[in-house]
This record gives C-alpha cells, sequence and structure tokens, in this order.
C-alpha cells in the first residue's frame, strides 16, 4: 500500500476553529496534553517475546506504587491528566482506579490485555476493547471516552479499528503516531487532532516536530529518557510555537521506578529502550511539569466532549449516522 493510500484511509479534515481550549489559567499559556499509559514493567511490548501472558500473575506487580508517585507528583505540581489504563490493571486494583478518579484525572483505555491492535482480527480487538471499558467503568463508575492503542499498533491494515471504537461508544483516540518507527507509526497521517472519515472519531496524535521532510517523535515515552533534558523541552516549545496546538506527552508508571526486577531478554535493544535513564526520568518528569501547562485530553476538546462527559454537535452526528 503506497503512502497515497494510507493516508486516504484517514480524514485531514482539521477540527474548526475554537475547537481546542489551549489557553491556561495565565497569560494565555499554551497548555499540552498530560497523559499516563497505566501498565506494569512486565506487559510492554519489549518484552513480549520473552514474557507471555501466563506469566503475568507470578510476577511481584509495581503499578499501583508507581502510579500513585505520579499522582503525588502532578498533585504537587497542581496538574492534571489522561490516565489510559489497561481493564487488566482495573481488575486487580480497582482502588487505585477510584484514586485517579479522586485525584480529578480523566480516565481512558488501553485496551485489556496490550495487545496489539495488528495482531487482532476485527472481532478479537472489539471483544478486548468492549471488555476494557466495561472493567474500567465498573471500577471507576465513569464514562470511558478515549482510547490508545497499546503500542501505538494501528495503521492501513487496521482502519476498521477507528470504526469498532466509534460504535462501542469511544469518542477519541490517540493511536496515531505520525512517525517511521519499527513498532509503530503512520508517518503520513495528519500531525495535529482531526477526525476519521468513516466515524467521525476524534483522533488525537502524538505530537512531532517537523525537520525538513521528516517527522520526529516529541511525545515522551522512551525518546523523553534518550534526549538530554533541554533538548527534548526546545523540540516541545518549537511544537507548540509552530503548531499552536497542544503537545501530548505520554508516561509510564515504570518509567520511574530504576529499582524495578530486571527481566532477561536477548535483545539488546529491548534492554535499551526499557531500562535507558530510569534513573532521570522522575526529575526529568518533575522539571517538564514546571516548564509547561498542562491539562486532561478532554479539557482541551472543549467542543467535542461536553462538561457532562457527552459528545458535542459535530461529532455525535457523525457518531448516530456510522451507527446508523
Amino acid at each position: 500500500m503506497t503512502g497515497s493510500q494510507s493516508a486516504e484511509l484517514l480524514s485531514r479534515r482539521p477540527l474548526p476553529a475554537g475547537a481546542l481550549d489551549t489557553a491556561g489559567d495565565a497569560g494565555g499559556t499554551l497548555r499540552n496534553a498530560l497523559t499516563v499509559d497505566v501498565e506494569d514493567y512486565f506487559q510492554v511490548q519489549a518484552f513480549a517475546n520473552v514474557m507471555p501472558r501466563d506469566n503475568w500473575e507470578s510476577m511481584p506487580r509495581r503499578v499501583e506504587a508507581n502510579t500513585d508517585r505520579l499522582l503525588a507528583l502532578f498533585a504537587r505540581h497542581g496538574v492534571h491528566g489522561t490516565f489510559f489504563a489497561l481493564g487488566w490493571i482495573a481488575d486487580r486494583h480497582p482502588a487505585l482506579i477510584r484514586r485517579i478518579l479522586a485525584a480529578g484525572h480523566e480516565l481512558a483505555s488501553h485496551g485489556y490485555g496490550h495487545e496489539r491492535v495488528d495482531s487482532q482480527n476485527p472481532q478479537q480487538f472489539r471483544a478486548d476493547i468492549v471488555r476494557a471499558k466495561a472493567t474500567l467503568e465498573a471500577a471507576g463508575g465513569v464514562a470511558v471516552l478515549g482510547y490508545r492503542a497499546p503500542t501505538f499498533s494501528v495503521g492501513p491494515r487496521t482502519a476498521w479499528a477507528f470504526d469498532i471504537l466509534a460504535e462501542t461508544g469511544h469518542r477519541y483516540s490517540s493511536s496515531v503516531y505520525p512517525v517511521r518507527h519499527d513498532l509503530y507509526g503512520m508517518p503520513d497521517a495528519p500531525r495535529s487532532a482531526f477526525r476519521h472519515d468513516s466515524s467521525g472519531l476524534l483522533e488525537i496524535p502524538m505530537t512531532t516536530l517537523r525537520l525538513g521532510s521528516q517527522n520526529l517523535p516529541c511525545s515522551g515515552g522512551g525518546y523523553f529518557r534518550l534526549l538530554p533534558y533541554p533538548v527534548f523541552r526546545a523540540a516541545l516549545r518549537r511544537c507548540n510555537a509552530s503548531q499552536g496546538t497542544p503537545g501530548v506527552f505520554y508516561i509510564h508508571p515504570w518509567e520511574v521506578d530504576p529499582e524495578q526486577p530486571r527481566i532477561s531478554t536477548p535483545s539488546r535493544l529491548s534492554r535499551f529502550r526499557h531500562y535507558n535513564n530510569l534513573h532521570l526520568t522522575a526529575d526529568r518528569l518533575d522539571r517538564l511539569l514546571r516548564d509547561f501547562a498542562w491539562d486532561r485530553m478532554d479539557r482541551l476538546f472543549p467542543d467535542i466532549l461536553d462538561p457532562d462527559g457527552h459528545t458535542a454537535g459535530p461529532l455525535r452526528a457523525r457518531y448516530a449516522v456510522g451507527a446508523g
């Protein structure tokens, strides 16, 4: 499939003027989206070949303590974000889900068992996200409207996933990463928020920095740990200045846990991706929260999600047509 054909699977219609609430509380400061992918250290893609799901129950879980550490850090800075949680975590740590909500954060879905979307067929994907949504809503007592694909594993071959998300009551996705990467990426996708044509589903892509003809990752994760902090800060500032729209930053609870158990894998690349600079992440995150303004996904898009958590006019109409 060519790049132009890939791009045709996605809408390039930008959101209308006023659809983004980007101003901060002081001086019109641009707010960025603060997001957390709530999963444990043994559930990551880097270890998928050596850590089968059948072994997960035998692993010491550290996600609750690490997420609490993030909650405390966010509270100290007075910021709120969106937590994309696995249903598997919510089943075993429902009190953690309730603490996330009690602290004023948005709850969204990361699927149930961290299965890559491109490893599933449509029926399996539907079952996974329906189970995750029901589990999270039961634990938190709130509607779950957002979704992020594990490892950003969506692409031209899984365009059906966006229709299924809309059909199952999700109102937005933050799954598209417009970069080239060995594990994910849709480099031809729009770099700012857009709607998928077939379903009207809102997509909030991960932030990239455009240099020449290339999109460079600027959303956090491993790159936040790899790059010197001043370089990452400068890149995000440049994204904010050039696009005038919120950046999207993501982090995992295990990234602030340098004492986590080491998992043996023959892949040097996997070890590097997971363990590089874990001892620096908490301090870097502290600086990032101080250097930028932050908020939840749903608050940055007030014309898409109303205060009661229901979709506003244009997206509701598109969803109704698609569902009918």
